[in-house]
């Protein structure tokens, strides 16, 4: 993988779908031998600040990838290693994200 992740949360309210979208997320972190941990976010006012109307949500370097509750590890996974593999720090054409360097 190219760049490390270096955040990952889930923000929910703590309702089933939100804790089996943590226990899912730390799972296949577990499983992809990521070195991050997966932060449980139940702040609302967090949660609002970052534009989310909606949970669980999981956000990989405070970017929201993922609306909605999953039961599909494989998902996540696939999810996690996208996001790890399209994270850049170069500026320009360069960058796989389009993010102009500033993911």
């Amino acid at each position: 993988m190219s760049q490390e992740i270096k955040t990952i949360a889930v923000l929910g309210t703590g309702c089933p779908s939100c804790k089996k979208l943590f226990e899912l997320t730390t799972q296949a972190v577990k499983e992809l031998g990521l070195l991050s941990e997966v932060e449980y976010v139940t702040d609302i006012q967090k949660i609002v600040a970052m534009g989310i109307m909606q949970t669980p949500v999981l956000a990989v370097n405070n970017v929201p990838v993922m609306t909605g509750a999953t039961n599909d590890i494989e998902k996540i996974k696939t999810l996690l290693v996208q996001r790890d593999e399209n994270t850049c720090s170069a500026e320009g054409e360069s960058s796989k994200c389009g993010c102009g360097g500033s993911c």
